[in-house]
C-alpha cells in the first residue's frame, strides 16, 4: 500500500497525519508478537549482551555519557 492508495490522507492536515501515524504505530505495537524480528536483529542482540556481560565494568554510566557529551560542546 501506497500513500497514494488512500487520497483522503492527502487532505489531512500535518497535525491529523501525525495522529494517524501515532494511531498506526500503537496499533502494530499492540500486535508485537505478529511482527517478525529478524535472525540478523536477535544475532545483534546477542552479541551486545554477551559483550556486556563480559566488560560490566567498562561501561560508562548515563550521567558519565552526558558529561562526556556536555565537555565537546
Amino acid at each position: 500500500m501506497q500513500f497514494n492508495d488512500i487520497p483522503e490522507i492527502k487532505r489531512l492536515s500535518t497535525p491529523e497525519k501525525i495522529l494517524l501515524v501515532e494511531d498506526l504505530w500503537d496499533s502494530i505495537a499492540s500486535e508485537e508478537s505478529q511482527v517478525p524480528v529478524p535472525q540478523s536483529h536477535i544475532a545483534e542482540l546477542d552479541r551486545r549482551l554477551a559483550k556486556y556481560r563480559s566488560h560490566q565494568g567498562t561501561l560508562l554510566s548515563l550521567e558519565e555519557l552526558q558529561r562526556r557529551v556536555e565537555s565537546r560542546k
